[in-house]
């Protein structure tokens, strides 16, 4: 018998990849929500859809802060397992538009973590990100780090989820797992991605903007390697550890079923690196606008994945350099 998993935001880059993954492997029956919504071009998430329904896999498009609405979707699918990815996304958009970021990644995620409560769900597993690190500098970065000075009200948002989802995991007993994203890239990747915004610009001749004078670095994680990570990571739900200490906490593992884990790869790539990247791909030279630094972006991200590896037993693959070739190809054909 097939496992019913709930994918929330399957329209977007991740979920749609992940929806497609999981469906293929004949174990899981899909279902997803969306809202659709216009933070980008709707085209792109119509035509991810598209490839999702294709393949049989049942949509509501559900804005997931409308509580009465994701009831329906929970009452009539009964998931055994959820993957919240629905959310506001973007750093600086978080700083322009604060309302959109707690009706999604806070009302919605409570609605979301409320349904998969009562619905007895064996596994809550949802996107966190690496932003919660916020001021913290220290590099590779583990799970145990600080996360308590976040630098964006997206990075808070997502801090906060973490937070939401130990107390279930705790006094409901519900088994969390919070998945804390690097930089995410790759074909059907979101436009405000800086992988994409230099390509285009690029191709347009317009000046690439480099903030803190390209020398901010990131972990580059390409969807292939993290949908395959992400569905070796649904079957595992976390069980209450051992090793907790209530007189010197780790923040990353509980004697709540509960876990937060990196996904990257442990290597970082600066933006200039990613800029010449794609020059080489493109065969045409970038021209480059070196700007300070802006205050809600991270400096640098860097992974410890060692505990990624060690619950997955899987690393990798894909460079940086093959994945934005991959990319930059993908890219091409999308804008003819």
């Amino acid at each position: 018998m097939k496992t019913t998993v709930c994918i929330t935001g399957i329209a977007g880059f991740i979920g749609s990849r992940l929806a497609l993954k999981l469906a293929s492997s004949g174990k899981y029956l899909v279902v997803g929500i969306d809202s659709l919504n216009d933070y980008y071009d709707l085209a792109l998430k119509q035509k991810r859809l598209a490839e999702v329904q294709a393949q049989g896999i049942v949509f509501h498009q559900v804005n997931i802060a409308n509580l009465v609405k994701v009831k329906e979707v929970f009452a009539k699918h009964n998931p055994s397992i959820v993957v919240n990815l629905a959310a506001e996304a973007g750093v600086r958009y978080s700083l322009e538009q604060p309302q959109a970021f707690v009706d999604s990644n806070l009302q919605g995620f409570v609605n979301i973590i409320e349904c998969a409560r009562h619905g007895k769900v064996k596994h809550f597993v949802y996107a966190s990100s690496s932003s919660v690190y916020g001021l913290n500098g220290l590099l590779p970065i583990n799970e145990s780090a600080s996360s308590d000075h976040p630098t964006s009200l997206y990075a808070a948002s997502k801090k906060a989820n973490e937070s939401i989802a130990h107390a279930y995991a705790h006094s409901l007993g519900l088994p969390c797992t919070g998945m804390r994203f690097f930089s995410v890239y790759g074909p059907s990747g979101r436009p405000d991605m800086a992988v994409w915004l230099f390509t285009k610009k690029i191709l347009e001749g317009t000046p690439v903007q480099l903030f803190n004078k390209g020398n901010h670095t990131r972990d580059l994680i390409y969807i292939d390697d993290l949908v395959e990570i992400i569905s070796r990571i649904i079957p595992k739900p976390p069980k209450p550890n051992k090793a907790f200490n209530p007189k010197k906490p780790d923040s990353s593992i509980s004697s709540a079923p509960y876990r937060v884990v990196n996904l990257g790869t442990g290597t970082a790539t600066s933006l200039k690196d990613m800029v010449h990247a794609i020059e080489k791909a493109l065969g045409k030279k970038a021209i480059i606008q070196l700007l300070p630094r802006q205050k809600a972006d991270s400096l640098d991200t860097k992974c410890n994945t060692k505990l990624m590896i060690a619950l997955t037993k899987y690393k990798p693959k894909v460079s940086a350099q093959k994945g934005i070739e991959q990319f930059v190809k993908w890219y091409l054909k999308w804008q003819h």
